[in-house]
């Protein structure tokens, strides 16, 4: 079971996640893919909780977040999820259905097109308020050498937080926020 949670109450949950990997999920159409994020950030901007994540252009999910208006942020805290976070990573899904091919159960979004990843204990879903490419030129040289020694520079998507849902059965997590 779910229960819907406040971004105070999940962000170190995010934090101490993402350091581990998570699943950005989008979907365009009938397409759905996920890929390995351990990259972003949460925050208010605009006055709203905010998600931000980052796709370089190379990727698959590039071509469909570009089309989208929203994404899903999917966080295993207690579950072992690292072959599928690993290989999810590696593997394009223009060439293979990693949601079949990995046998990872999808979680219709409550406010937004996206489904989440049901495996996971938090979900994040995302509406898409803001898109842009990483300013090449801002970026220092040292990061650039580090990360970016091919040139293949992410775009930023800014997406409102419309839910944040986590798993209470398996946490021993209780939340004042409503159940859903």
């Amino acid at each position: 079971m779910f229960k819907r949670i406040t971004l105070k109450e999940a962000s170190s949950y995010i934090a101490e996640g993402l350091k581990k990997g998570a699943f950005l999920t989008v979907k365009s159409k009938d397409k759905v893919n996920t890929m390995t994020i351990g990259w972003g950030f949460t925050g208010v901007l605009w006055q709203k909780e905010v998600f931000c994540a980052f796709v370089r252009p190379s990727r698959y999910t590039f071509k469909l977040i570009e089309k989208a208006d929203s994404y899903t942020v999917s966080i295993p805290l207690k579950k072992d999820l690292s072959k599928e976070l690993r290989l999810c990573g590696t593997l394009s899904g223009e060439s293979v259905d990693k949601i079949k091919e990995f046998n990872l159960k999808l979680l219709p979004g409550e406010t937004v097109d996206s489904p989440g990843i049901e495996d996971c204990d938090l979900i994040l879903e995302c509406k898409i308020i803001y898109k842009a490419p990483i300013e090449r030129n801002a970026i220092p040289g040292e990061i650039k050498v580090s990360f970016y020694p091919h040139g293949d520079f992410h775009h930023m998507y800014i997406g409102e937080i419309t839910a944040i849902r986590m798993k209470t059965e398996n946490l021993g997590f209780e939340s004042s926020a409503t159940t859903s």
